[in-house]
């Protein structure tokens, strides 16, 4: 258990939660799937090997700070259409080139990506009909946009924290701190914890403010991040 040490705990539902993603659908790309079909049946396999695969931890799927913003680029890639087989070729060949385990947020997909995610369209099967020759581009151009990464802060090529509003910098995710838990930065609060509290203060800013010893603009911060997640 001496892995989960700084290195963030993320229960399935709350790690789909934080990426904007069903959580049926964060089960699959994290586990596999299966279906079947006329003559049988087919498998998907994972994305990936997440941080905790080998790990014993009570309470269902749980993933770690890494597998949660790799999480986030896929999230974005679906969105985009990107067909999963496509998206599971240019993380294998990333994962090569970076020689990292969790390529996407790499900071270098931001510049090295483009290539990779073009020759992972050609060599994925039936590329013709995933993505068109002329859309190519501009997939990648909408997905994988400096914004994307602004809020991720890196020691060398690793993401060691994340700031979800990377203009206010006002939530912070960071692993080593309340393991990983969307807190209140340069406080250390739980956003969690100051979203019931306003609820039971009537909605009252201030007061909760008083209450942890911050500005209502912390508290008004991480009411609005609480309440995207739970919308």
């Amino acid at each position: 258990m001496d892995s989960l040490i700084g290195a963030g705990i993320y229960p399935l539902p709350q790690a789909a939660r934080l990426v904007g993603e069903s959580a049926r659908n964060v089960r699959r790309w994290l586990k596999g799937y299966s279906w079947k079909y006329r003559d049988g049946r087919s498998s998907s396999r994972p994305l990936w090997q997440t941080q905790y695969e080998s790990e014993e931890i009570p309470g269902g799927t749980t993933i770690g700070f890494r597998d949660l913003l790799e999480l986030r680029l896929v999230a974005q890639f679906v969105k985009h259409g990107v067909h999963l087989q496509v998206i599971r070729a240019t993380i294998d060949a990333s994962r090569k080139h970076f020689g990292s385990d969790f390529p996407l947020s790499n900071r270098r997909f931001l510049t090295d990506g483009k290539r990779l995610f073009l020759e992972a369209v050609e060599e994925a099967t039936g590329t013709e009909k995933l993505i068109d020759i002329a859309g190519r581009q501009f997939v990648f151009a909408d997905v994988i946009r400096p914004s994307l990464y602004a809020g991720i802060e890196y020691d060398r090529e690793v993401a060691t924290r994340w700031f979800p509003n990377p203009r206010s910098k006002l939530v912070l995710l960071d692993p080593a701190i309340q393991f990983g838990t969307p807190i209140v930065a340069d406080a250390g609060v739980p956003t969690d914890a100051i979203y019931d509290a306003w609820k039971a203060e009537g909605r009252d800013q201030a007061r909760v403010a008083r209450i942890y010893g911050l500005t209502a603009k912390m508290v008004g911060a991480a009411v609005t991040f609480e309440q995207r997640l739970r919308a």
